[in-house]
């Protein structure tokens, strides 16, 4: 194992590694400072180990399909949840995302277990995971749904009461909420102040010889560099410069 570390942290060249994302700011998107903050995460964990990052930006369905495919260039994709899967392998975590209901501030959702919420219909996005246990309802037919195509439509069904709340990251709320022509809307509504799990972000690479090495190579920068450190960081910024 340790002769492993030595070679792979001694690179014989710069290689680059070519994954896929999603527009999911401000973790991810072509357009956003360091084209987002895992991404950023990411990209410092290859430099870190003499190699170099590009990643190209699809709908989420297509992110993940390009990325499984047997012929693709893309290695794998990003960000991701952990999920049972026989087609990707998980680096270490990259970060955490606070996963909770947003909702309308003078009809606050009332639950102490997660099967209160079936009381409730609420939004999901189209092909995201949730939680095991919250999916496993939908599944069932026990958890009233209605699923849409982003976040951002998420929040205004939830702001005119079309839905009652909305799954969704703490961190993408506040920066959509951020925006100038959504701020009327944050007046309006609030993440639940109970979250329903804290979940670890990764990098899913394709489960191949190469998506194992270049899995171990991530793993190994994300050791010398202080993942936690540029999320805050990148969090704090885009909460002020976001208008």
């Amino acid at each position: 194992m340790l002769l492993l570390a030595l070679l792979l942290s001694v690179p014989a060249k710069s290689d680059t590694l070519k994954l896929t994302s999603l527009h999911w700011p401000p973790y991810s998107g072509k357009k956003l400072v360091d084209q987002g903050a895992l991404i950023a995460i990411t990209r410092a964990a290859l430099n870190a180990m003499g190699h170099e990052l590009t990643v190209d930006f699809y709908p989420w369905s297509r992110a993940v399909r390009l990325a499984s495919r047997d012929d693709s260039m893309y290695l794998g994709y990003l960000p991701e949840y952990s999920y049972p899967t026989e087609a990707f392998i998980f680096s270490e975590s990259l970060g955490v995302s606070p996963l909770g209901l947003v909702e309308r501030k003078i009809y606050p959702i009332r639950w102490a277990k997660l099967i209160d919420l079936n009381e409730y219909t609420l939004g999901v996005v189209r092909d995201y995971v949730n939680t095991a246990a919250f999916d496993i309802m939908i599944k069932q037919g026990t958890q009233p749904v209605e699923v849409v195509s982003s976040d951002e439509h998420n929040i205004k069904k939830v702001a005119t009461g079309r839905v009652d709340g909305a799954v969704i990251d703490v961190h993408v709320l506040r920066y959509i909420l951020a925006r100038d022509d959504l701020q009327p809307l944050a007046d309006k509504l609030q993440i639940n102040p109970k979250l329903l799990e804290e979940k670890q972000l990764y990098v899913a690479f394709k489960n191949s010889p190469d998506g194992d090495k270049w899995r171990d190579i991530v793993n190994l920068g994300l050791a010398k560099i202080d993942a936690k450190s540029i999320l805050d960081k990148y969090m704090t910024s885009v909460a002020t410069t976001n208008k």
